[in-house]
């Protein structure tokens, strides 16, 4: 479980950030996954909208008339009334319309809760890839740093041996020159790192503060086989389109049902009030000032012709859920070339990354070597110079690699449904999101009135957060430290 390693404790210095913090922050601060469980919470509000349908309805109406003029031809002639009407319907038969819908928004639901999750494992994983690349923008910093300080000696070494005649002009405009360039690749490595930090304050919402290495990625797949198997099973984006496929078809039968007859039970009453102003043209008659009325039966509504509408709904429901089965094809294709992609990614990486250790292995050694013959006259300084150019873009290299594997074994897990809150065993600063608690709270509900606060912004603001320079913390100063996979 990767949950068991990311909450194992570990030694850290202090003012340190770790992959663990940065996932808790984005976690519970992250506004695109704060938008995901908004989004999620107004698809669970198609569940009640549906069973509405189905429920008993209560309408009331008063009016309160004046009659400013009354018919001629009218033997009662009141001056004014009020008429109060209450009526209640209760469905009883709908063709399958309510049933099939409440079962399609139920579907719809779970749909959303896979896309949910689906969301939750992109915000970790940029989280990921953000956080890695601040550590490889750091190293690369130093590295640079270390070439200009490595450079700057030997200019200065050149220059001395070129005043007393033990080298030529031209050596010492070849150390310059690549001064010159070493000096220009740290300016455009600082300038990455301020990137890389400002990325990762706009997806974790925290500043990085001295990254450390990250813990290795338990869980990882014995093979491709295993890690496709996997994903066809627990990806979440291939289980949204799976649910969502379902709820087409639930949409076919609700369509269907509009030709069909339906059935309602209904009562209402009426009261009626002249407000004493109820006369008669006939002498010492009088009539009550007040009446009421109450009615009930059964209502059978049965549609005969509709121009076509009900058919022309269902071939486009029809049409609908073909085009969702397509993408459940769809999202299955590209799940699998995802896996393959970020498998082979992960394997490479995993080769570069011994490949560039017994690069750097041979490319230190080399470097010994040339400056132990330029000291005897048998190597020049170019060749000084192009041995610790190649020791440099080992050391880099190696920095990529091992960048490159952590994010792609990471993404891997992802498209295998494996990267989310409860694999990474998240949860110290406060309990789980649970998509369920508010399903369960609003699904039966009944009330007209009942009203939740106002929403309030849920994830962090950044703007107090000041800008990033790049300076590097003393771990990034051992670049060949750092963490593999």
């Amino acid at each position: 479980m990767a949950g068991a390693v990311l909450t194992a404790a570990a030694a850290v210095p202090a003012h340190a950030d770790t992959l663990r913090d940065a996932l808790e922050a984005a976690y519970r601060g992250n506004p695109t996954l704060e938008a995901a469980r908004a989004q999620q919470r107004a698809t669970d509000e198609n569940v009640p909208l549906q069973k509405a349908a189905g429920r008993p309805s209560v309408t009331t109406n008063s009016q309160y008339i004046e009659f400013v003029k009354s018919s001629s031809t009218s033997l009662i002639a009141p001056k004014r009334n009020v008429v109060a009407n209450l009526d209640l319907a209760v469905p009883i038969y709908s063709g399958g319309a309510v049933r099939n819908g409440i079962k399609a928004a139920e579907t719809r639901v779970q749909a959303g809760r896979a896309d949910l999750r689906g969301t939750e494992s992109s915000v970790f994983s940029q989280v990921v890839a953000a956080y890695m690349d601040v550590i490889r923008a750091e190293a690369l910093v130093a590295l640079s740093a270390n070439q200009v300080k490595v450079l700057g000696v030997n200019v200065q070494s050149t220059s001395d041996r070129f005043e007393i005649g033990d080298l030529t002009r031209t050596d010492v405009a070849q150390s310059q020159a690549r001064l010159a360039t070493a000096q220009s690749d740290l300016e455009s490595a600082q300038s990455n790192l301020i990137a890389a930090r400002e990325n990762y304050i706009a997806i974790v919402g925290l500043a990085p503060d001295n990254l450390q290495a990250p813990p290795p990625l338990p869980g990882l797949p014995d093979s491709l086989e295993d890690a496709v198997s996997t994903a066809l099973v627990e990806n979440p984006d291939l289980i949204a389109a799976r649910e969502r496929a379902k709820a087409a078809g639930y949409d076919i039968d609700v369509a269907g049902a509009a030709r069909l007859p339906t059935v309602s039970l209904f009562t209402g009453g009426t009261y009626n009030n002249y407000l004493g102003s109820l006369e008669s043209g006939a002498v010492a008659t009088s009539y009550p000032q007040t009446s009421t009325a109450v009615q009930a039966g059964v209502q059978l509504s049965l549609p005969l012709y509709q121009g076509g509408r009900p058919a022309a709904q269902e071939r486009q429901a029809q049409a609908r859920s073909s085009a969702a089965l397509e993408q459940q094809i769809g999202a299955e294709r590209s799940l699998i070339a995802q896996v393959r992609s970020a498998y082979a990614s992960w394997k490479a990486s995993q080769a570069i990354i011994e490949s560039s250790q017994q690069a750097i292995d041979a490319a230190s050694l080399s470097l010994e070597g040339v400056q132990a013959e330029n000291t005897v006259g048998n190597r020049t300084i170019l060749d000084i110079l192009n041995a610790e150019q190649e020791l440099v873009q080992a050391r880099a290299q190696l920095v990529t690699a091992r960048r490159n594997a952590y994010v792609a074994g990471f993404s891997l897990l992802a498209a295998m449904g494996r990267a989310e809150a409860r694999d990474l065993g998240l949860g110290d600063d406060g309990p789980l999101y649970d998509p369920a608690v508010y399903y369960d709270r609003v699904q039966g509900k009944w009330n007209d009135w009942a009203h939740d606060p106002d929403p309030q912004t849920q994830s962090t603001r950044t703007v107090d957060i000041p800008a990033p320079g790049a300076e590097i913390p003393p771990s990034a100063e051992s670049v060949t430290e750092t963490p593999g996979n």
